[in-house]
């Protein structure tokens, strides 16, 4: 959901068009059935003169309409002129998905302005009764970052589903795949883009939006930069105007081998601003609650293929570290710009990822009456030779086989792009058979916020909890308990020269913990 306003010097007023007197506030919501309302924030009225009665269709032009293969799950971003809108298509089900074009809307009269498709040879080719847009180009999934002052849109790009098997992409499909794509926000128009894993077969996208900074480098200059945080661990810094890195990230040789019929990239971009492993996994690394989980650990480990990061996915079975869930994940970084400090909450879970063969009764055409396929379990992959076995790495007894830490708080100083402090985050309290707190680093779903008083919040770790933390040393200040889980982002807002932080705790499915409808707020001291 995002939010516009009418000013008195819109663009589009400059351009001579008056912007229509009713919805002068309104809100834009992208809804799962694939369509964009345009909301009076007054009155929750629809805003009549935008799209059909409110609502525009996102399905039009779409080359597969099946209800719940295209899901815009993220705001769209808002400009004085455009409403950009991406969205979701279903994962590792068919080679037959939704396009993962990205479309810009008149803010006031919803007429379709623009389109990037980046599965197109003409990534904004428009829809027309000659043409649909692209199945199964790569998509965006995540919230997009906007730059006004340079009219830039940096979207973070997933890759062509099926995610696990890239044996049937063609060059399109590819070019700008697990990339951040950075498009003219008033046009569509491509002005640099920047690929971050070469022939994703991990799905190691791009999976936050991209964080803007300014940051002085050791010549006293200003660069306008962006810091997109990876699945493989990796902060890519580039400059936002050109795309150039201001972080190196060299490429440099990854394990080979695919399996039959697909193939793997020489080399991979590692970025020297990276929460990446530093080496590689042992059966020394395996764990367990007990002594015999610990020894089916080790026994399980020895029977993948592991070679370290980027190793392709196998008949044999795989361990894929940093694992398909990511070391990051929508959460994104938090920045203190005063500081210079970014705050990140890196996790690290190792998954394995198994091809199964398709046998001859097997069909490769999508078969409706089975479910789609998701992100964990056996996936279909209709449509490739393959289909895949996605699951996290754990003991029989539901426990990460790689010892901990599981999840982290970190700090990054912003001047020297170096990583100043690292503590494991969170306890096992909601997790165990017993409510034992014992603080041994656990996963989070959703990212920090900072606050101008150098104070850091999370509430998405594994167990129940908000905490506060000093930004420039880790150190937890408070905590209280949480109602359920709360795997999402905090944000805060002002009344009355009053603070408050504001969690919503519903919890989540892919973590088990408990479900809720709980909105906490929390007033903040003066001065924070």
């Amino acid at each position: 959901m995002s939010y516009h306003e009418d000013k008195a010097d819109d663009a589009q007023a400059a351009e001579g068009a008056a912007a229509p007197t009713e919805c002068a506030r309104r809100i834009f919501l992208p809804t799962n059935d694939g369509q964009l309302f345009a909301l009076d924030a007054a009155t929750g009225a629809r805003c009549a003169s935008f799209g059909n009665n409110g609502v525009v269709n996102l399905q039009d032009g779409m080359p597969v309409k099946t209800l719940g293969f295209y899901e815009p799950t993220s705001p769209p971003v808002v400009t004085d002129t455009t409403v950009i809108v991406s969205g979701a298509v279903t994962d590792n089900y068919s080679t037959h998905e939704p396009s993962g074009v990205t479309r810009g809307f008149d803010v006031h009269t919803g007429a379709l302005k623009w389109a990037f498709d980046p599965g197109n040879p003409d990534p904004n080719e428009m829809p027309s009764e000659h043409h649909s847009f692209v199945p199964n180009s790569p998509n965006s999934w995540i919230t997009s970052s906007y730059d006004a002052k340079l009219d830039l849109i940096y979207i973070p790009m997933g890759v062509q589903t099926p995610d696990i098997w890239g044996g049937n992409r063609g060059a399109d499909a590819e070019r700008y795949a697990s990339s951040i794509v950075a498009l003219n926000a008033s046009t569509g128009k491509l002005v640099w883009s920047y690929q971050t894993v070469h022939h994703d077969l991990w799905d190691m996208d791009i999976p936050a939006q991209p964080s803007l900074v300014d940051i002085r480098n050791e010549q006293g200059e200003v660069i306008p930069t962006l810091y997109a945080p990876a699945k493989t661990g990796n902060i890519f810094v580039l400059d936002r105007r050109n795309g150039r890195l201001v972080v190196p990230a060299p490429e440099q040789p990854v394990p080979q081998g695919a399996a039959p019929g697909d193939h793997v990239s020489p080399t991979q971009p590692f970025s020297q601003l990276s929460f990446r492993p530093k080496k590689l996994l042992t059966d020394a690394d395996m764990w367990g609650g007990t002594m015999y989980d610990q020894l089916i650990c080790r026994i399980m480990f020895h029977r993948l293929r592991y070679d370290g990061t980027f190793t392709p996915p196998s008949l044999q079975g795989t361990l894929v570290f940093p694992g398909n869930l990511g070391m990051f994940e929508w959460g994104g970084l938090a920045v203190d710009p005063v500081r210079q400090i970014a705050i990140a909450n890196p996790i690290a879970i190792p998954f394995v990822s198994r091809l199964i063969p398709r046998g001859p009764n097997n069909p490769a055409t999508p078969d409706k009456s089975l479910p789609s396929g998701s992100e964990s379990g056996v996936q279909p992959q209709f449509g490739v030779p393959y289909g895949v076995d996605l699951h996290p790495f754990l003991s029989p007894f539901g426990l990460p086989c790689k010892q901990p830490a599981w999840g982290y708080m970190s700090g990054i100083d912003l001047r020297t792009n170096k990583i100043v402090w690292k503590h494991r985050n969170g306890t096992i309290r909601d997790s165990a058979p017993l409510p034992l707190p014992i603080k041994m680093g656990v996963p989070s779903l959703g990212g920090p916020l900072t606050t101008a008083g150098g104070v850091a919040f999370l509430t998405s770790t594994l167990d129940y909890y908000i905490r506060a933390y000093d930004v420039t040393n880790g150190q937890v200040l408070w905590q209280d308990r949480l109602p359920a889980g709360g795997q999402s982002t905090p944000m805060t807002y002002a009344v009355d020269g009053k603070q408050y932080i504001v969690t919503a705790d519903g919890g989540h499915g892919s973590f088990g913990t408990k479900l809720g409808d709980y909105i906490v707020a929390y007033s903040l001291p003066d001065g924070n």
